[in-house]
């Protein structure tokens, strides 16, 4: 083991797991990787709880008793996956107050299917920090057009949003502009900010395996030379724009009212090209104020021989130009890819919530007590 988390950590990366499940909790692993490997959060979305739920370990009593109760599928799908959070975040409560409330956070998703509408979204997520009711907790908005208004009305309530899906650097800084009119609705309304939190959750991986696809199509070696490159050029440009956003004269009226950073997550951060180092989204995308959610084999990989040797983002940016200008120059679309991983995002989250829903229906049924 080398002490790369702990190193990660002091540069100013928040490591958080992405993935939680009953077992997971009941355990005690959770609280051991806080203890023991700095994590100090946890993600989780519908294609998480498809595969905790499917796989059925510690769920069993919780469903026995929404069966006797003949409870919707919609209904017990959401208090399996809110009882879950909810003890995440008791987990993580000491973080959250260590830290002041800035990590020892949770998050949750609205239903996938409500991506495109925005009441909806809106009405989920006040429903969703009810339901699990606990500071800790982040609601996650996807950064659909529809999501965007959703985001500003959410923080508006004060309720702590993180927002994910996010692809391009045009959709970031429209999430980062609807942030602040947030902030701007929850001051007018009177709200204490300084409670207010809130990530961005930039995709990083789909972003190489997309792109590297059409470099493939491409012959000749400047196109060999791209592959693996544009996913760091892209996230650090984005870090580049919230360092833009947030030194302005907006954000510094808010700064002076006890605003928080929406602070830049660095999501899809499990490597998915095996030609490629394991910690290449972790090692490569340090900087301060940021987080980092991994699923578990990328942070013990990162344990075990991840190179941390400071910030590697800032100072990067001026390659970071070149490298999409350059796969520009060989045809690859920026913003059909982009725009094709944001749809591709939310159609695989909506089909591992139905997937999730058709084995719990099935559950359900399977120990709904006989009506002899």
């Amino acid at each position: 083991m080398t002490d790369a988390l702990k190193r990660l950590s002091e540069e100013g990366v928040a490591i958080w797991l992405d993935d939680l499940s009953r077992k997971r909790i009941t355990s005690g692993n959770l609280a051991e990787l806080i203890d023991q490997q700095h994590v100090v959060g946890v993600t989780t979305n519908p294609s998480i709880f498809q595969k905790a739920i499917s796989g059925g370990d510690g769920y069993e009593q919780q469903l026995a008793d929404l069966a006797v109760r003949k409870v919707t599928v919609d209904e017990a799908v959401r208090m399996i996956t809110t009882a879950d959070v909810r003890d995440a975040a008791d987990i993580l409560r000491p973080v959250f107050d260590a830290t002041g409330g800035q990590d020892g956070r949770v998050s949750i998703e609205v239903d996938p299917r409500l991506a495109h509408n925005t009441a909806a979204t809106i009405a989920e997520a006040k429903q969703l920090a009810w339901l699990v009711d606990r500071p800790n907790t982040l609601i996650k908005i996807p950064a659909t057009k529809a999501g965007l208004p959703a985001i500003t009305e959410v923080i508006g309530l004060g309720i702590s949003v993180n927002v994910t899906l996010i692809f391009s650097l045009e959709r970031y800084r429209e999430v980062m502009d609807a942030y602040l009119a947030g902030l701007e609705k929850a001051k007018a309304a009177g709200l204490d900010l300084t409670k207010i939190r809130s990530v961005a959750s930039f995709f990083v991986s789909r972003v190489d395996t997309e792109i590297d696809k059409r470099l493939e199509k491409i012959d000749g070696e400047e196109a060999k030379a791209l592959r693996g490159k544009a996913a760091l050029a892209n996230a650090r440009l984005a870090y580049q724009a919230y360092e833009e956003v947030f030194s302005g004269d907006r954000w510094a009226a808010l700064d002076k009212a006890g605003a928080h950073k929406q602070r830049p997550l660095w999501a899809s951060t499990g490597v998915k090209d095996p030609a490629y180092k394991d910690t290449l989204y972790v090692d490569d995308l340090v900087a301060p104020g940021t987080v980092n959610t991994m699923p578990e084999a990328t942070l013990q990989a990162t344990d075990d021989h991840g190179q941390i040797t400071g910030d590697t983002v800032r100072g990067t940016y001026e390659q970071a130009k070149a490298d999409l200008d350059a796969l520009a120059k060989l045809g690859v679309s920026y913003d059909d890819v982009v725009q094709l991983l944001e749809d591709e995002g939310v159609e695989k989250f909506e089909a591992s919530w139905n997937d999730l829903l058709e084995s719990t229906e099935a559950e359900l049924k399977r120990l709904a007590p006989s009506e002899a």
